[in-house]
């Protein structure tokens, strides 16, 4: 038999959806804003607001930066393999955690452990990361060019598409 829920998965009604579309393109918005746009009052959207961070759905505001403006301009994609069992993905999630360059980590499946994005602001500055990286695995590094798809928010109807692969 086929497994037809997602675990953990929170059921938004269109209320909820409504709100995290807005806050995904203006987590400035004011609570005010946001309830005319969707027609609730100020106080039931910061409730609704609030119960979708308690929910774990809302997980944090960010602002986006430009890291070629902040004078970090080279980003690179590293794909690390190391050897061993989970005690040496301990030691390594360790000291990754340490690397300032390094922006966003994701420990994956395949023949590599570990896909790293990380930003330098030279070659050399990049070749001083590899080579700390070399001491915890293997490396395969590639510089990225652009971003076609920097980040996408998510939609209801993208959301329910989906339920056709479960």
């Amino acid at each position: 038999m086929a497994h037809k829920t997602v675990p953990n998965r929170i059921d938004l009604d269109q209320i909820a959806w409504k709100i995290i579309e807005a806050l995904q393109h203006n987590a400035r918005i004011s609570f005010a804003e946001l309830g005319r746009q969707i027609g609730l009052s100020t106080p039931a959207v910061a409730e609704r607001v609030h119960r979708l961070e308690e929910a774990g759905v809302i997980t944090g505001y960010h602002a986006s930066l430009d890291s070629a403006r902040l004078g970090v301009p080279i980003r690179v994609i590293v794909r690390l393999t190391i050897p061993g069992g989970e005690l040496q993905i301990t030691r390594t999630v360790s000291a990754l955690k340490e690397l300032s360059e390094i922006s966003r980590c994701h420990r994956i499946t395949g023949s590599e452990s570990f896909i790293i994005e990380a930003d330098v602001v030279s070659i050399r500055h990049l070749e001083t990361l590899i080579d700390r990286l070399s001491a915890l695995g293997a490396t395969s590094t590639s510089t990225v060019l652009s971003s076609p798809v920097e980040r996408r928010d998510y939609q209801a109807k993208q959301i329910e598409s989906f339920a056709k692969f479960l």
